[in-house]
């Protein structure tokens, strides 16, 4: 087993297959430097392991002993360590910094998965080492408590190294700077976190790097990075105003400040010769804007086939093969019957969904939707909602869908990212 090559200011990953040793190439690494090494094989730590494992499972608080509360622990760990009321100082900084103050009135064995992570890693962090090595941070986590771990982490890579072994690249998150596969024992070459994730998983789709953007004064994206691979299906939240609007418009080549900046579609950079048209006919896009300024009184028919042409109407003659898969996609979303009647005159929800369909015509390998359910009755919702899953659940599809209703999310999303 070789060692590892860890410089100052560097965020690692150590990545391999179950059994290929990662975990000890770790713990050796840990054991040469001041360093601390936690790991999350289970969820109940090294502290009185089965009896809390029985207490948590089966409410048995007749075994042997009261069990402490998570402050009472911590105050424990830290009276017993060298300097006792530095440690206790550390306790207070540590808790508040993860929020922990509703934690520590909770008896250990209580408390969930998430909060006994925040726990252990205050713990392991009482002695200020240099280097926090984690072994499998996410395992057993539910998505919003990955995400929230993923916050913390990221909160602790501002001050010091962390190194963390994981046995899916897909789980690697942002502020990891450089990834380390381990194979056999034996660490392979360090790269960089996006070489290695462009070498194993599917090609970028979008890639926006240290995007910011701002109207005067007003900062509407912050020193932006995202990736989103195909196949991908990402959830976009945030509240009104924090900018979901302005990314959509990035991507769709609506906003004429994405050529100032470092983004990529399909892996070709922004404003390397490619126009407009060009990018939005691998797009199907929805949005509120969009369905505000579709003032076209031409008959449904047309405003579904201009989605071949990426027009607000048509303004060049179609083909009878464009014009059927017009026809056909109007079936498939339930408003065949409203072919030949003008847009304008129909309802808002009529209007949405042949907006819908029009994104889907031209079966485009990405799709952004902004809030296509809305002005929907709820049958039309339910039916949607089935055909956004199965549709943008197919091999190669990409999704990135914002809605303020979690509920209208379809199953197929896997990936999320809050403004």
């Amino acid at each position: 087993m070789n060692t590892l090559d860890i410089r100052r200011g560097e965020q690692v990953a150590l990545v391999g297959d179950n059994a290929s040793g990662k975990s000890r190439l770790a713990a050796a690494f840990a054991g040469s430097r001041n360093a601390k090494y936690i790991t999350f094989r289970d969820s109940y730590g090294s502290y009185g392991d089965r009896n809390f494992f029985m207490q948590q499972r089966w409410n048995l608080f007749t075994l042997e002993g009261d069990p402490p509360t998570a402050g009472e622990a911590l105050e424990l760990e830290a009276a017993e360590s060298k300097a006792p009321e530095a440690a206790l100082r550390r306790v207070r900084e540590l808790t508040a910094l993860f929020s922990m103050e509703p934690v520590l009135d909770k008896p250990l064995v209580t408390l969930s998965s998430g909060e006994l992570r925040k726990y252990q890693l205050t713990r392991a962090l009482l002695g200020g080492p240099e280097i926090l090595v984690v072994d499998n941070p996410y395992i057993g986590l539910d998505p919003r408590t990955r995400t929230l771990l993923t916050g913390l982490l990221t909160t602790l890579s501002a001050s010091m190294t962390l190194v963390l072994v994981l046995s899916r690249p897909a789980e690697i998150p942002p502020f990891i700077t450089h990834v380390i596969p381990v194979r056999e024992g034996v660490a392979g070459e360090k790269r960089t976190r996006e070489d290695y994730l462009d070498a194993v998983l599917p090609r970028a789709v979008i890639r926006l790097r240290n995007v910011t953007i701002r109207y005067g004064e007003r900062v509407i994206l912050n020193n932006l990075n995202w990736t989103v691979r195909e196949g991908e299906h990402w959830a976009l939240t945030g509240a009104n105003g924090s900018g979901k609007s302005t990314l959509l418009s990035l991507i769709n080549a609506d906003n004429p400040q994405a050529y100032a900046h470092d983004i990529e579609l399909f892996g070709r950079p922004r404003g390397s010769g490619e126009s407009i048209w060009d990018i939005k006919r691998n797009i199907g896009f929805v949005s509120p804007e969009l369905h505000r300024a579709f003032r076209v009184d031409a008959p449904a028919l047309d405003i579904v086939t201009s989605g071949h042409f990426d027009t607000e109407g048509l303004f060049r003659h179609p083909s009878p093969e464009q014009r059927e898969s017009a026809r056909g996609w109007m079936e498939v979303f339930g408003i065949g019957d409203l072919a030949d009647k003008p847009f304008l005159r129909l309802s808002s929800g009529q209007q949405r969904m042949c907006l819908v369909a029009r994104a889907f015509v031209k079966d485009p390998p990405l799709y952004i939707l902004d809030e296509p359910l809305q002005g929907l009755d709820e049958p039309q919702r339910r039916h949607v909602k089935a055909l956004l899953d199965r549709l943008c659940g197919a091999p190669g599809k990409t999704l990135v869908m914002v809605t303020h209703y979690p509920e209208e999310y379809p199953a197929c999303i896997d990936h999320s990212l809050t403004l």
